[in-house]
């Protein structure tokens, strides 16, 4: 009787001690089936951005394009100087595949051209955060940082309803572009002054921003510098377009010079896919 008692008892024990082992979280096993939709560390990983590389930035900017920006290049006569002009400068990087840059300067008998372009491939180290999200993050600041006015307008030069009820300059006509005095301005007086603050660009990438400042400082002639920053996935792509006249007193014309830095923000733009 006493035997009978104690095998079931063995065979209780024994059979609680297997089915512990295969809960076993450890076990890797029927746990992990018991619930196949559960997100493991792979599932919750965020996407990787779009892009991998990043262009040779000196080769980014064709010469016709480069004639517009820097209408120097075609009083240059001596070949090797020429192609000097052209080719421009790699900016110092330490990684080419996060950031990479060139930057050309050349002179001619009105001013004194510059033209920056810059790429920065956005990677997030945290498996939370996908690289477009770090990206967007950094374009954030870095749209902040440029401290736009407010209101801002469209891409396509229309301004915020903010802006349209106006009764200051903008119903007059006269241009009051940020930094410049409105009587030196060449912009024709149908433009509201709204259409060349420095605003969001809603035409570009998948969001981009235009500062125009003009330094007057010192007494030599003004110089305008306009940058257009647009980001696509997880690149970010920086213009900086300056001009400084030869003639002291001369301001560079603001509509112009934007129009120029939007056209190549729009061509790198297409080039990269975005």
């Amino acid at each position: 009787m006493q035997r009978k008692a104690y095998v079931p008892g063995v065979a209780a024990l024994l059979v609680a001690v297997l089915a512990g082992c295969t809960a076993s979280p450890d076990s890797g096993g029927q746990s992990d089936d018991s619930n196949p939709g559960s997100a493991g560390t792979a599932s919750q990983a965020a996407q990787p951005g779009r892009y991998a590389t990043l262009p040779e930035p000196c080769g980014a900017v064709d010469g016709r394009t480069l004639e517009e920006l820097l209408p120097g290049l075609v009083e240059l006569t001596e070949e090797q100087q020429r192609e000097k002009a052209y080719a421009g400068e790699a900016t110092l990087t330490y990684d080419t595949d996060r950031k990479v840059g060139c930057r050309w300067k050349v002179e001619s008998t009105a001013a004194t051209d510059r033209l920056l372009v810059d790429f920065e491939r956005v990677v997030s180290y945290d498996n939370a955060v996908s690289d477009d999200a770090q990206a967007e993050e950094l374009f954030a600041r870095k749209q902040t940082a440029a401290r736009l006015p407010v209101p801002t307008v469209t891409g396509s030069g229309s301004p915020s309803p903010s802006a349209s009820g106006s009764t200051g300059p903008a119903a007059t006509g006269t241009p009051t572009v940020p930094g410049s005095p409105p009587s030196s301005s060449t912009a024709s007086p149908s433009v509201a002054p709204s259409d060349l603050q420095p605003r969001v660009l809603e035409d570009l990438g998948d969001e981009a921003f235009l500062d125009d400042g003009l330094d007057s400082s010192g007494s030599t002639a003004q110089e305008r510098t306009v940058t257009v920053a647009f980001r696509t996935s997880n690149v970010i792509v920086t213009i900086e377009y300056a001009e400084q006249p030869v003639t002291v007193g001369a301001v560079p014309d603001s509509k112009e010079m934007q129009d120029r830095a939007r056209k190549l923000a729009a061509e790198l733009s297409d080039a990269l896919g975005g």
